[in-house]
């Protein structure tokens, strides 16, 4: 078959590649417009992943993951045709899968832009609650870690241990209880109101520890879903954490802050103990960059089930590192920098500016003397 007669033959396929070469660069002209992306997030993408999220939300199980599932084995299958087809005579039908599938993921990345990576352009968390986020003095950071310990400490008892004094809350009682979780919040911040919806546990949560994930958002069906093989000590707020993207913020940093706040703004100790030791982590660790020998005082202050948890989550995230969990980082890097966030992965670690604008007030009247 000649070129034309495979691209006349295609022709459909061919216009869908097209279009879709076309609306992503509709999206990319339009994204340098404040007001048309907040107009968009707002009105339309919002309100669809909302409606997309209550037709998923009865189902047990993850339907981002089931979708997956089925393209892949169904591309595999369908390529296995296609080579049977060109040892056949048919050597046209090699190209004409790889014709579909490619139309088919661009659909799939222009649907992640529309409904996700235009929220990166609208108004952020920290500009609709009023935030400044100033630059961090090290007295501050000092300060607002060592609130945080103390914390973290105080509930520290209140949650169930084991034998060795680890963290001991079954994965399915924390799913269970995450009705009413941004109540408080939302009293204080209403843009943050939303639909409630189920967290989904991860059917491929060894593949994603493999990663270095413990839960994402589908843009294309508004599920939060949760790696349940890693340690269930901060499944609380990663949950927190992915109902905060439910709820339009998308920034990585802000999400960990509003993810903390909802978590230590609940009246659980299990979810406040979750949230408080979250945060602790992200300062502790910022604090270790200036001023090491005090991060390093302040871990061996903490009581010995909080050194328990933090070491047991170490032992679980090492056994993981390796070629995959590198190029996985690597890979979600790249996406959010194509999103504009150029912190990349280490965007992560920015939420502590918001910690610390938020607390230093406490922090300075816990101060002694």
């Amino acid at each position: 078959m000649s070129l034309r007669g495979f691209l006349v033959l295609h022709r459909a396929a061919l216009w869908g590649l097209i279009g879709g070469c076309g609306a992503l660069a509709l999206f990319w002209t339009a994204r340098s417009s404040r007001p048309v992306m907040d107009f968009w997030v707002e009105r339309v993408s919002m309100p669809l992943k909302r409606g997309l999220s209550a037709l998923a939300d009865p189902l047990p199980f993850s339907l981002c993951e089931a979708g997956a599932t089925l393209l892949i084995v169904g591309a595999l299958a369908l390529l296995g045709r296609a080579v049977w087809l060109a040892f056949h005579g048919q050597p046209a039908a090699l190209g004409a899968w790889a014709l579909h599938l490619a139309g088919l993921l661009l659909w799939g990345y222009v649907g992640v832009c529309a409904l996700w990576g235009t929220q990166y352009y609208a108004a952020s968390f920290a500009e609709k609650a009023g935030m400044e986020v100033p630059g961090v003095e090290a007295e501050q950071l000092l300060a607002v870690t060592e609130y945080f310990a103390a914390q973290t400490a105080a509930c520290a008892d209140g949650v169930p241990r084991d034998e060795a004094g680890c963290f001991a809350v079954s994965r399915e009682e924390i799913f269970s209880q995450t009705a009413g979780l941004y109540d408080r919040l939302v009293e204080r911040w209403s843009f943050l109101d939303g639909p409630e919806r189920k967290a989904k546990p991860a059917f491929y949560s060894k593949l994603m520890s493999a990663w270095g994930f413990t839960g994402y958002l589908c843009p294309l069906t508004g599920e939060s879903t949760l790696n349940t093989d890693s340690p269930e000590v901060f499944l609380p707020v990663t949950i927190a954490h992915e109902f905060s993207h439910q709820r339009g913020v998308a920034a990585e940093q802000e999400a960990n802050f509003v993810g903390i706040m909802a978590c230590i703004a609940s009246d659980r100790p299990v979810w406040r103990y979750s949230g408080w030791l979250e945060g602790y982590v992200y300062l502790s660790n910022a604090l270790n960059r200036v001023d090491p020998e005090a991060a390093s005082a302040g871990m061996a202050a903490l009581p010995a089930e909080v050194r328990a948890d933090l070491a047991e989550n170490n032992a679980y995230w090492a056994g993981w590192a390796g070629p995959v969990r590198k190029t996985g980082e690597k890979v979600y890097t790249a996406f959010l920098k194509s999103y504009g966030q150029s912190l990349g992965m280490q965007s992560y670690g920015a939420c502590v500016d918001l910690l610390v604008e938020e607390f230093w007030p406490l922090a300075r009247e816990n101060e002694p003397g």
